[in-house]
């Protein structure tokens, strides 16, 4: 069995259009991956024909809508392996996923002298969060370094772990460097030493299959809009027994039992007292859609193919003089980030885009990587399964011809 990429293509509209008078290459699939046109049907056919504010309504649409939604934060569960649907909250993204924990959990079990583990290698996503919750509460951030391999530097955490430690917040893949990391391993000692643990699992989702059961985390998050689902959607998945002790973050409709003036207002089951004010319907019906069309579609050859893509990339691109590749060789996913020179990444950017391919550029919300390898941006090549062979091969080739345009 081999995957069909032309016909996968097809369903990409977008990937058949022409940037300054040539095809897209898009090479930004780790910011955002393009959308089939089942999703995009999905979203659409939702808005046509089953539309209605979810949850309370007894009209049918509001009942069919609901049990839509519903349906879909069950297949979520499933494709996560979670131990049950509670344990499923609909978000805007990673960034709110991990804010949530960050106010709800953060706020009421971190206290003053107490601290708290990240990775240098995290989006701040996952260091602002924390480093706002130190600041209201008095509790320090630890740092668990990398190497210049782009790999954590694993044997510093039992140095870093004390009586004190109460999270290890972790990148399961890194979105500069693509490294995978052991996160299995690493949620196994911290929760050996009394921590709980959050794995931002963003890059991961569309390119690994995730068990959080297996993994033994008690925080999971993700956005739709990384595995070709809508932006404005995300996953927070939160073991049932912390769900259950964490008190609401945001307030206001859905997210009640009972209101009484003055005081006294009681809150929803969990996951709906997470869930506060109107949900975003049409893009759970989109995630389900996405995560449906990706099921189809064997994960293995996925996965496969990535690993190709990659790999050609990386021995395409170091024949291109002067470039620089960061990360590790092995253990690594769907990402190449590289700079040419002594030239900026906006402008390697910038001229690669007058070639219809478009690339990342900029410090990837990672500026302590940034300051790590002493570098103020990188340039980014993110690879989907879609991506081809000869998309790299003009990647290359342009990085080539950009260079002697340059260097004169």
């Amino acid at each position: 069995m081999t995957l069909d990429i032309q016909r996968i293509r097809l369903e990409f509209p977008i990937l058949n259009r022409k940037i300054n008078g040539y095809p897209i290459a898009y090479f930004d699939n780790a910011a955002s991956a393009q959308r089939p046109l089942a999703v995009i049907n999905a979203e659409s056919d939702f808005y046509k024909y089953h539309y209605s504010a979810v949850h309370r309504g007894i009209h049918s649409l509001s009942v069919q809508a609901t049990e839509k939604i519903e349906k879909v934060r069950h297949q979520v569960a499933c494709f996560l392996n979670a131990s049950a649907s509670e344990e499923i909250i609909f978000v805007k993204g990673t960034t709110e996923g991990i804010n949530l924990v960050a106010n709800s959990w953060g706020r009421n079990q971190i206290n003053s002298g107490d601290n708290i583990i990240i990775s240098e290698m995290e989006h701040h996503a996952n260091i602002v969060p924390w480093q706002m919750v130190a600041q209201s509460t008095g509790a320090q951030i630890r740092i668990l370094p990398c190497n210049e391999k782009g790999e954590l530097v694993q044997g510093m955490l039992h140095k870093l772990i004390d009586k004190h430690s109460r999270l290890l917040a972790i990148t399961h893949i890194s979105n500069v460097l693509g490294t995978i990391n052991p996160v299995k391993e690493l949620v196994a000692y911290a929760k050996s030493h009394g921590l709980v643990t959050l794995i931002d699992g963003a890059q991961a989702i569309m390119h690994h299959a995730v068990d959080v059961q297996d993994i033994n985390c008690d925080f999971y998050v993700f956005s739709g809009h990384k595995i070709y689902g809508p932006t404005g959607i995300g996953v927070l998945y939160g073991r049932k027994i912390l769900l259950d002790a964490m008190p609401p973050w945001q307030g206001g409709g859905s997210m009640i039992s009972q209101v009484t003036l003055p005081m006294g207002t009681t809150w929803n089951n969990v996951p709906f007292c997470f869930e506060a004010g109107t949900p975003n319907s049409a893009g759970i019906i989109g995630l389900g859609a996405a995560l449906t069309w990706f099921k189809q579609l064997s994960f293995n050859l996925i996965y496969d193919r990535e690993a190709m893509l990659t790999n050609y990339a990386l021995n395409k691109l170091a024949l291109v003089p002067e470039l620089v590749i960061y990360g590790p060789l092995e253990k690594r996913s769907s990402i190449v980030s590289f700079n040419l020179g002594k030239y900026h990444a906006f402008d390697i950017g910038s001229f690669l885009d007058q070639y219809g391919i478009a690339i990342r550029t900029g410090h990837h919300c990672a500026m302590p990587l940034m300051q790590y390898y002493g570098v103020p941006a990188m340039c980014r090549a993110s690879f989907a399964f879609y991506n081809t062979k000869e998309e790299i091969d003009r990647l290359a080739f342009s990085l080539k011809r950009i260079y002697h345009l340059l260097s004169g």
